[in-house]
């Protein structure tokens, strides 16, 4: 995709603080990645921890100050002191989830003419409170500076999904390859059976049901493989392998197979969601690359204080699947929400029987929502929009 006209020559910076593990990095890697190869924008990510940086792009060097990978400049964040310049500044400042630049960066954006487009790039969510606080400007208490909220969202009233241009065209060849997908599970160490199975790959936070997903999925008639990221609900996989579980680590229990992978680059992680026909994912950035990969899949959302990420995950299933009972009753059950009596007495295996009766339905609704969603453009591009309209509007009291 040839660069936004607009955007080229664009310096920006991004400041990101790693909070769980792999979500905050993973959000904001992909999209330093698309500001830089499909806008020509310079940027600059700040990162406080490169370590878990690192298990998603090899590339990363957790000793460096400074360092370029795939065009981005990737700066090591240690620590909120220094002075900086108005050389030092961006013409575009992001912070993700309200993480605060350092103080010393602050103070010489508001001495920049013309002063840095600043914005809080907030976490998402399909609550409708979103559409009216997107792109709602907050002044400094102290200094000449207005910041800006901007939610990524569903709806053309909030600011999209991250979406690479030619992630459908690259996704659909590719599912259509049954060669490439048995190819790329092969690297792992996939054998022939585990392949011709139903597959799964699972992303989840250590409270997960896992046991008695697997305790399901031995005791079905089905024979099913599980890929699992090495780390990811690592006790309840070790119980299950009855070993270390490493990569490469494979056990075979009744109808069950679980593989632990190593953890692989974003474009990987990608084909590995593309090559199941079910995802378990979790938190924010898994989750909207399971919506782009065309398949069912369940979200287990990040846990908030008096249940209030059970507020967003009905939010979110009302808006995707209001429709098909299976898929939101089993999303529900995995996030441990109280099970409905008729539920309890179907039990795990009676709710997944109704859920993959119903995949079918789910995989036409992924098709309907991506087209839906997409009507409303990515968040990248709806990000430099917004900023260059601000950018003009400035300009234009100035005169």
């Amino acid at each position: 995709m040839s660069p936004n006209h607009a955007s080229q020559g664009t310096t920006l910076a991004l400041f990101c603080k790693v909070v769980d593990n792999y979500g905050d990095i993973g959000i904001c890697w992909r999209l330093a990645r698309q500001l830089t190869t499909e806008h020509g924008v310079a940027v600059s990510l700040w990162v406080d921890e490169l370590r878990s940086f690192r298990r998603l792009c090899s590339h990363v060097d957790i000793d460096a100050e400074v360092q370029e990978i795939d065009g981005v400049t990737v700066r090591h964040w240690r620590t909120q002191e220094g002075v900086f310049s108005t050389g030092d500044v961006a013409d575009i400042v992001i912070e993700f989830f309200a993480c605060d630049p350092p103080p010393g960066y602050v103070a010489a954006m508001a001495k920049c003419d013309p002063r840095p487009v600043w914005f809080n790039l907030e976490g998402l969510s399909a609550e409708e409170w979103v559409e009216g606080c997107h792109a709602l400007p907050s002044m400094h208490p102290r200094l000449p500076l207005t910041k800006y909220f901007f939610f990524p969202g569903f709806t053309s009233k909030t600011g999209g999904l991250l979406h690479e241009s030619g992630l459908e065209e690259e996704r659909r060849k590719f599912q259509a390859d049954a060669g490439a997908v048995s190819a790329f599970l092969a690297q792992f160490g996939a054998r022939s059976e585990e392949i011709a199975s139903l597959k799964t790959s699972l992303f989840c936070y250590p409270h997960a049901p896992v046991p008695a997903l697997f305790d399901m999925w031995q005791n079905g008639a089905q024979a099913v493989t599980c890929f699992v990221p090495e780390g990811v609900a690592a006790e309840s996989v070790e119980a299950f392998l009855g070993a270390p579980a490493k990569p490469g680590a494979v056990h075979t229990r009744g109808a069950l197979t679980v593989r632990v992978l190593p953890f692989v680059p974003q474009p990987e992680y990608d084909k590995l969601l593309w090559s199941c026909d079910i995802n378990f994912v979790r938190g924010e950035d898994s989750f909207v690359r399971a919506q782009w990969a065309g398949r069912p899949f369940v979200w287990h959302i990040y846990p908030q204080d008096k249940d209030l990420h059970h507020v967003k995950l009905r939010a979110f299933l009302q808006r995707y699947c209001p429709d098909i009972d299976s898929l939101s009753a089993f999303s529900m059950r995995w996030n441990e929400v109280q099970a409905s009596d008729v539920e309890e007495r179907a039990g795990w295996q009676g709710m997944w029987m109704q859920l993959q009766a119903d995949f079918p339905k789910i995989t036409a609704r992924s098709n309907e929502w991506q087209a839906k969603v997409l009507a409303n453009g990515d968040l990248t591009s709806n990000l430099l929009n917004f900023a260059d309209s601000l950018r003009s509007l400035n300009s234009e009291n100035k005169v």
